[in-house]
C-alpha cells in the first residue's frame, strides 16, 4: 500500500496511453513508475485485443508493466471492466518485491499467439509511449 493505496502492476491495456487506461483515470489511479516482471512470465495476445500474463516459475521472460497506486475503493471497479479470463493475483518484479497484478486465468491463453519473446504488449503491438 501507498499512502492508502494499493500499488498495482499493469501489463496491457490498462497502461498509459491505451484503451482501458480511462479505468484507471476514472477512479483515480495514479501512475507511479515503469517496472518489469521477474523472469518467470509468459505473456500471450488475446485475439489481438489485449495480453494475458502467466506466471511460469523456471521459465519465461521479464514483461514490461506499469505501477499504479489505485484507491481501494477504485480496485473492484478497475476489475469489473476488465475482460473475462483477466483477475488479480501476486506478481513477482525484478527488484524482488511482490505486487498485486493483473494476470491471466490459464483457459484464457489457450490457442492464442505467445508473445513473451519480445517482452511486453507496447513491443508487440507497436503502441509506444510518447514521452
Amino acid at each position: 500500500m501507498m499512502n492508502g493505496n494499493i500499488l498495482l502492476a499493469v501489463n496491457g491495456t490498462l497502461m498509459r496511453g491505451l484503451k482501458l487506461n480511462p479505468n484507471m483515470l476514472a477512479v483515480g489511479a495514479e501512475f507511479v513508475s515503469d517496472a518489469n516482471t521477474a523472469p518467470c512470465y509468459r505473456c500471450w495476445t488475446i485475439n489481438d485485443d489485449h495480453p494475458g500474463m502467466l506466471r511460469t516459475p523456471g521459465e519465461g521472460a521479464r514483461i514490461a508493466l506499469e505501477l499504479w497506486a489505485v484507491p481501494p475503493a477504485g480496485l473492484g471497479q478497475i476489475l469489473q471492466n476488465e475482460p473475462a479470463g483477466l483477475c488479480i493475483g501476486k506478481v513477482e518484479l525484478d527488484d524482488g518485491r511482490e505486487v498485486l497484478g493483473v494476470l491471466a486465468e490459464p483457459w484464457l491463453v489457450e490457442g492464442q499467439k505467445e508473445i513473451t519473446e519480445l517482452g511486453g504488449w507496447r513491443a508487440y503491438t507497436g503502441q509506444l509511449l510518447d514521452e
